[in-house]
């Protein structure tokens, strides 16, 4: 028999029963969806996650305090501390050093009030964070000095507060209770799916934040130094320069650092090897319903043999060979399966588009990533599934006997 007029019959076959049909079809449909959806929303939280970590900055390293689990008191990073990797003979693999204060609090203006990220920062610290401004400026050394009470802006803080992201400057706000004049307003940049947004921020001096707003046990304590290294070949470098620098300044003992040095490279691999996971986990799920539907499309098979059994032996009789009854069949198995699979690309792809855009209205934007790989695999396995399935209608079809077959009421 050949394949085309297989395939003929395989429609004629399946369009006398276009409802039992129909919700064959519609497990292999949800499968596929369901597969495709998954891996393009698991894809695209992979991609919002390492764009959000790439915009930090370039060939950043975080220096927290802490270390191993033997170290019981570690001290504190200071301002001395970045001081000391600012030393071009000490760390020649080092081009900017910002220490940070990090911490929260309230911000109000004119009724409106929000709870968010409050950070006190020194001027390096908008090049290493690779931080620009839509407008105003930057702070610098003069408001650092005289711990001046400004502050710039994320977009988020001033849509909340002034309905607006623009025309800010000169205006002024409380942060817990004090008045704070706005100099600039960040940038966009996006991640509040994802961990906190990047958006939902104020920065002022860090002498302000030291003495009014993040007040530490140490005058000059940080709570993170971020060092920007020469290049990405030289992390490893800058790595061990800021590791020499602090076990020499907190006298720490071989093997007992009481700090902790992070590279950018590390986040993303880390949350690279988490989201892979997740998609993976995912990917998983949704391939049980096609796991399902597969078993959908051999139950119909078998409620077809059952019901064709005098045709079998009818064509049997005239001539047709068992090879012909088995193709017959998986050609029907497959048929149905591969329409379930076209139609569960389709509807795959536009769950994946409103998971976007509901995403997007939600104010966490992420765009789900459809690759082509996703689509061959749901299709071939699709596809495998109808097969896989089909073989055991079709080989119990193609074993039956003519003359039993004939006389089968």
């Amino acid at each position: 028999m050949r394949l085309y007029q297989a395939f003929i019959e395989a429609l004629e076959s399946l369009t006398a029963n276009k409802l039992r049909s129909s919700l064959t079809i519609l497990g292999i449909v949800i499968g596929v969806a369901a597969v495709i959806a998954m891996l393009a929303v698991g894809r695209g939280a992979e991609n919002a996650i390492t764009g959000s970590i790439e915009g930090i900055g370039t060939n950043l390293l975080f220096v927290f305090r802490g270390g191993s689990e033997e170290v019981r008191n570690p001290k504190p990073l200071t301002l001395g501390d970045a001081d000391a990797m600012r030393d071009p003979f000490l760390a020649p693999s080092i081009i900017g050093v910002a220490p940070l204060l990090s911490g929260g609090g309230e911000v109000t203006f004119a009724g409106e009030s929000t709870n968010t990220s409050i950070e006190g920062v020194t001027p390096d610290y908008f090049p290493v964070r690779n931080l620009t401004v839509t407008e105003g400026e930057y702070i610098n050394d003069g408001h650092l000095l005289g711990r001046a009470s400004v502050a710039l802006i994320g977009v988020e803080v001033a849509e909340t507060l002034f309905g607006r992201q623009e025309a800010l400057v000169g205006e002024t706000v409380r942060i817990e209770g004090q008045p704070f004049r706005i100099i600039g307003v960040l940038e966009e940049k996006g991640g509040g799916g994802f961990g906190p947004s990047e958006d939902d921020r104020v920065i002022v001096p860090l002498s302000t934040a030291q003495t009014r707003l993040l007040r530490r046990s140490g005058s000059d304590r940080v709570d993170i130094i971020l060092a920007q290294a020469i290049s990405p070949e030289a992390i490893d470098a800058a790595t061990e320069e800021i590791s020499q620098i602090l076990r020499t300044r907190h006298r720490t003992e071989i093997g007992l650092d009481d700090f902790d040095v992070v590279s950018q490279q590390e986040f993303l691999e880390t949350f690279s090897t988490i989201t892979g996971v997740l998609t993976i986990f995912l990917g998983g799920i949704a391939a049980i319903s096609l796991l399902v539907g597969g078993i959908g499309i051999m139950n119909i098979m078998l409620v077809s043999v059952t019901e064709r059994t005098r045709e079998i032996g009818l064509r049997k009789a005239l001539g047709a060979r068992k090879s012909d009854i088995l193709i017959q069949f998986l050609t029907e198995s497959s048929v149905l399966s591969l329409i379930g699979g076209v139609i569960g690309i389709g509807l795959g792809y536009a769950i994946s588009t409103i998971v976007g855009q509901v995403a997007a209205n939600s104010g966490t934007p992420f765009d789900p990533d459809i690759g082509v790989d996703a689509i061959l695999l749901a299709t071939i396995f699709s596809a495998a599934v109808g097969l896989f399935f089909g073989i055991y209608p079709a080989n119990r079809a193609a074993n039956l006997e003519p003359v039993e077959a004939l006389r089968y009421e």
